[in-house]
């Protein structure tokens, strides 16, 4: 779903600090700042007992709960490592780096930060097939299963909606290269980890074909520098030759992804980033033409 807004815990937040506490205290942890929370789950950076950064992480809804599992069985390999993990909590490594991606694309060099996010993304999928052959693999969503906000209200609004729910079929009846996705490799989902250099989190924990998790990287860190003049192409050509992706289909792919990520907003109530996603669709529609 779209990114989840981080906003504080409510001053004398109870109930979070009280969730927090119970996994703190059973496994051992002191905390290292604030409590905080997204719209679908509790966070609280600390300490191990021998020192180490994490971020303890309570999931509220099954997706969450579905990337946590995601998270544990890439074991490492591109992701955040997964230390402990019991029901709706997770205990992961956390990133204590001061690189940010976002600030290398808008200083600069996007260029680069492309790079890192396609070597993360390849490094994941590499992973795909330990992931899957495992003895008890995560449960995985089916790419034509996420797509279905999509083609449930693409009549509904606009004729770049309908097209992007005709191209998101016709890509899903012959789809390649299936494997675990991360489903959400943008800018701020892959971070610095320091001596592991740069790592993903927050995994949405699909199944599909890999040139699906290249296209929401194009649409960051916001619509607006996606738009500038020149970027769209630019990235499309680079993660085509980094990927090794036709960049027809990858093309296709990205208006699909757009049209999916515009009919979110659109349903959330925000028609200003449903118009802006949906430009990037149009002008990739245009560019595969």
């Amino acid at each position: 779903m779209p990114h989840d807004a981080l906003r504080p815990a409510e001053d004398g937040t109870t109930t979070d600090l009280a969730v927090a506490t119970e996994w703190l205290e059973r496994w051992r942890l002191s905390l290292d700042g604030a409590v905080f929370q997204t719209e679908t789950s509790t966070l609280a950076p600390a300490h191990t007992a021998t020192g180490q950064a994490v971020m303890l992480k309570i999931s509220h809804i099954d997706e969450e709960q579905r990337g946590s599992l995601l998270l544990a069985a890439w074991s490492g390999h591109g992701a955040a490592r997964v230390l402990e993990h019991e029901g709706d909590a997770v205990l992961m490594e956390r990133a204590t780096g001061p690189r940010s991606l976002a600030h290398l694309s808008v200083s600069g060099s996007d260029a680069a930060a492309t790079d890192v996010l396609c070597e993360t993304a390849a490094v994941l999928h590499a992973a795909s097939a330990d992931v899957l052959d495992s003895p008890e693999p995560p449960e995985l969503v089916p790419l034509r299963t996420w797509f279905r906000d999509l083609f449930a209200q693409a009549d509904g609004l606009t004729a770049f909606h309908r097209r992007g729910a005709d191209i998101a079929l016709a890509l899903l009846d012959d789809e390649r290269d299936v494997v675990a996705l991360h489903g959400d490799v943008h800018h701020a989902n892959v971070l610095d980890f320091g001596e592991r250099g740069w790592l993903a989190i927050d995994p949405k924990a699909l199944l599909g074909e890999r040139a699906f998790d290249y296209a929401n990287l194009c649409c960051n860190p916001s619509p607006e520098f996606a738009l500038e003049p020149g970027r769209l192409e630019s990235r499309l050509a680079q993660v085509a030759d980094s990927a090794a992706l036709p960049p027809e289909r990858f093309a296709r792919w990205l208006i699909a992804w757009c049209a999916l990520s515009s009919t979110w907003s659109a349903l959330d109530g925000d028609a200003e980033r449903a118009a802006s996603v949906a430009r990037i669709g149009e002008r990739a529609a245009a560019l595969a033409r």
